[in-house]
């Protein structure tokens, strides 16, 4: 899904497109909704007004910043081309599906993961909420639990944690990045307890409904990534509350002056991060008619790179719903095309790996050309 990417807005230009905050000690900075703000991003240039806007910019540095902002787009054409040079199936009804089905966990992570990040987040415990949420949902199902009900409850768990890496962050001040990563074993290690480091098998009719079913053609699964990547999208792109976490993450302290509740903000995106997780273990359990502890792996780096190779910044302030999904493609494309083509995995993650530091390159080149 594609949604307008949007600068790191904190208020509303004359023109009604979010106009970037001003740094810190802006004289022309005002309140969100107090008029026009002239701004810059920190250690940029001037805007429009004074000169240096787009239509000022030499053509070729407008072609080189076009090329860089859609880089990762050409970068999936070529691979599915090659795919299905590679692979004659490959773009077949039956393998699109799979292949949608089979990411679909990481892509809803993924969306919550792009929030975090454009706020100037970062979440590692991802992976231990959504075998976390799997163990849940699958138990609540095994004590007879409406499944309705399992789901939901598997959701406030998912808050809950999220809730609790927000105020960490936030309140405690920890570095995301150490709060998160010990979050992550405290959240894993109670999976294994809850769990008694045995999974949680579920033999109930209709426990398989959002992992293995089919509602107009399409997995359930599908539905919800679908779901899940507009509802994210129209958040970032059309609502106040996706405004101003740009501007958070672009300038926390311009945003502090201009108003905005910069703890709440950045919490809520750990809190929707943790929901989206535990919606994902959810599903998982359901395709595999288990709830087990051991299903983090390797969840969290993967969403973690499928925001980052579609192009949201490392750094906060940039990056777009549309811009995951097209980093979800990438990565499910060279998946796909390894386990089709019987490739070692330890190619496989070469190639991820490439394409991920590539992708932080790229970032880097381009704010470099635009400071």
């Amino acid at each position: 899904m594609q949604s307008t990417e949007q600068s790191e807005p904190g208020v509303t230009s004359s023109v009604g497109e979010p106009a970037r905050a001003a740094p810190a000690g802006d004289e022309n900075a005002q309140a969100p909704g107090a008029g026009t703000v002239a701004a810059a991003r920190p250690g940029g240039t001037a805007s429009a007004a004074a000169g240096d806007g787009p239509l000022q910019q030499p053509l070729w540095l407008r072609f080189l910043s076009a090329n860089f902002r859609y880089g990762m787009v050409w970068v999936l054409v070529i691979l599915i081309v090659v795919a299905q040079v590679l692979y004659p199936g490959f773009l077949a009804w039956g393998n699109v599906q799979n292949i949608l089905s089979q990411n679909s966990q990481v892509g809803i992570i993924a969306v919550g993961m792009t929030l975090v990040m454009i706020a100037g987040g970062f979440d590692l415990s991802v992976g231990s909420i959504y075998a976390f949420g799997a163990v849940i949902y699958a138990d609540m199902a095994a004590h007879s639990v409406p499944l309705g009900l399992a789901l939901v409850i598997t959701i406030v768990m998912g808050l809950a944690m999220g809730a609790i890496n927000g105020l960490v962050v936030t309140r405690l001040r920890v570095n995301p990045f150490v709060a998160t990563l010990g979050t992550a074993s405290i959240y894993g290690g109670g999976a294994f307890l809850y769990s008694h480091s045995s999974p949680i098998l579920v033999e109930r009719s209709g426990f398989k409904f959002l992992g293995l079913s089919k509602v107009a053609g399409l997995p359930v699964s599908v539905w919800i990534l679908a779901a899940v990547f507009l509802v994210g999208g129209l958040v970032l792109a059309r609502t106040v509350y996706g405004r101003s976490l740009y501007a958070v993450g672009g300038n926390s302290e311009a945003s502090r002056l201009a108003g905005l509740r910069i703890d709440l903000l950045r919490g809520s995106t750990y809190v929707l991060v943790g929901a989206c997780a535990a919606v994902g273990g959810a599903i998982i359990a359901s395709r595999l008619g288990a709830g087990q502890a051991e299903l983090s792996g390797t969840v969290a780096l993967d969403s973690i790179a499928v925001v980052v190779i579609g192009g949201t910044s490392l750094f906060g302030g940039e990056g777009a719903i549309w811009r995951s999904a097209v980093g979800l493609g990438i990565v499910a494309v060279i998946t796909n095309l390894a386990e089709s083509e019987g490739w070692n995995t330890n190619v496989e993650s070469v190639i991820k790996g490439t394409i991920l530091i590539g992708a932080v390159a790229i970032d880097a080149l381009y704010r470099s050309r635009r400071s």
